[in-house]
């Protein structure tokens, strides 16, 4: 169960230790079968099967904006404007003139000194470092489930250590497990991802309308991982039908060398971090298994099984919450991913340790995630379309520009041409992702400092 640590006392790492048992799947899944229907679960995935797979996991402009109801109509215009920062662009003068107001109030005044001061002593102090292990009461197979107790409270500032974290299918993804096992385990869950869901972790003071800002401190993977791809007979992956065959490879990682071995004269450079994280996600975002109860398998506004690569220690999420707590999922452990994610899996593993520390910020009303690395600010377009996908991610790059760079659309339009990179981040999780890489480099000093995503 979840424990208390000092923070100033040392962390050593924790130990690695094994089960014995079956083995599963990666990351996302394609055409729609990361939710199965149980009409068809003990029966052969044809490609008509498939096909009634694609159509059910559908989501359209009602869906959306039956979740954005309690929003309000200034919400469901952002949002319907497709562009999480275009909704910071658009209150950003009205939260200046509060800021300007407040301070005016309280300028000269000794109350409002005291309060500066213990606002910034609070800031300054270290939260509390919380350990969360996984077992049968934190983790749960392939769901964000909101119904459940959370297995832990935290306030803003706090520390989550997560050690000894599971493989897919409750830990049942293990060296040596072969491809028909990993494929009979997929088709026995239906309706559930495949990841193992560490949750709800519920944030003090968290409400809609506010963010979570993620910070990735710590990410240390066990020594193997696996990647994967389904017979071609389940349609997940981005080219199943080229491939009837499945097949499962077991990598040994190199954790003091940063590299793992593919071949005998083929290493890969592992950049670990971790697939899926994020919050409750809102109603109406994706059809529920059952009342509160969604699959882990499509990212959205939520964050989520985002399998953004760049995710690595030292790097940032800001995560808009839906629900009061928030509730903080995660799972789904990468020790390295190409961008895309074309088999389904990246090299999936466990975690030694992950360690996040987690800031509430008060009502900034983004309508999607957004990222930051010390070299790059990410936009995200996330989509069933990839087309769309794109295009989401450039608005909201666009308008992240213009309102933090002093720039107009149209120059950020030009600038997004010239100099900001769109990566797909992945197209086997229902929901397709896009992300765009603008570089910190393009702006002159005084300019960068001035750039703040919250």
């Amino acid at each position: 169960m979840p424990h208390d640590l000092d923070p100033q006392q040392d962390q050593s790492q924790p130990q690695p230790h094994h089960h014995a048992c079956g083995n599963l799947f990666g990351c996302g899944e394609e055409q729609g079968t990361g939710v199965l229907r149980e009409d068809i679960k003990d029966g052969a995935f044809t490609k008509r099967a498939a096909d009634r797979l694609l159509h059910m996991d559908e989501m359209n402009q009602e869906q959306i904006d039956g979740f954005l109801t309690a929003r309000g109509q200034f919400r469901r215009r952002l949002l319907r404007a497709s562009s999480f920062m275009g909704a910071l662009a658009g209150i950003g003068p009205w939260f200046n003139k509060l800021a300007q107001a407040t301070d005016a109030m309280h300028r000269g005044t000794a109350s409002g000194t005291a309060a500066a001061q213990k606002q910034k002593q609070e800031k300054d102090q270290p939260g509390r470092v919380h350990v969360v292990e996984s077992n049968d009461k934190t983790v749960h197979l392939g769901v964000y489930d909101t119904t459940l107790d959370p297995i832990l409270k935290i306030d803003s500032g706090d520390t989550i250590s997560y050690p000894n974290t599971w493989s897919h299918f409750l830990n049942q993804m293990q060296p040596g497990v072969p491809i028909e096992t990993l494929a009979k385990l997929r088709v026995s869950n239906p309706g559930h991802g495949p990841h193992s869901i560490i949750g709800p972790v519920y944030v003090n003071g968290a409400e809609p309308g506010d963010v979570l800002e993620v910070r990735y401190k710590r990410i240390r993977p066990f020594d193997w991982g696996a990647v994967f791809n389904n017979p071609g007979s389940l349609g997940t992956g981005l080219l199943a039908q080229d491939f009837p065959e499945g097949q499962v490879k077991y990598l040994k990682i190199d954790f003091p060398n940063m590299v793992a071995e593919f071949k005998r004269n083929i290493h890969i450079p592992i950049r670990p971090f971790q697939g899926t994280l994020g919050v409750a996600p809102p109603d109406g975002f994706y059809p529920p298994l059952s009342p509160g109860v969604t699959s882990s398998v499509p990212p959205g506004p939520h964050g989520g099984n985002t399998d953004l690569s760049e995710m690595v220690e030292g790097s940032t999420m800001f995560i808009p919450v839906w629900k009061p707590g928030a509730l903080i999922y995660t799972g789904d452990s990468h020790a390295v991913q190409g961008d895309g994610e074309i088999n389904l899996s990246a090299l999936e593993t466990r975690m030694q340790e992950l360690r996040i520390e987690v800031v509430l910020h008060k009502q900034k009303n983004f309508a999607w995630p957004v990222a930051e690395t010390p070299t790059h600010w990410i936009t995200l377009g996330l989509d069933k379309d990839l087309n769309v996908a794109m295009a989401l991610a450039a608005r909201n790059a666009i308008d992240f520009l213009a309102a933090h760079a002093d720039l107009t659309r149209l120059d950020a339009y030009a600038l997004c041409s010239i100099a900001v990179s769109f990566h797909v981040t992945q197209v086997v999780d229902i929901v397709r992702g896009v992300h765009a890489m603008i570089p910190k480099n393009l702006f002159a000093a005084e300019l960068r400092k001035q750039i703040a995503v919250v």
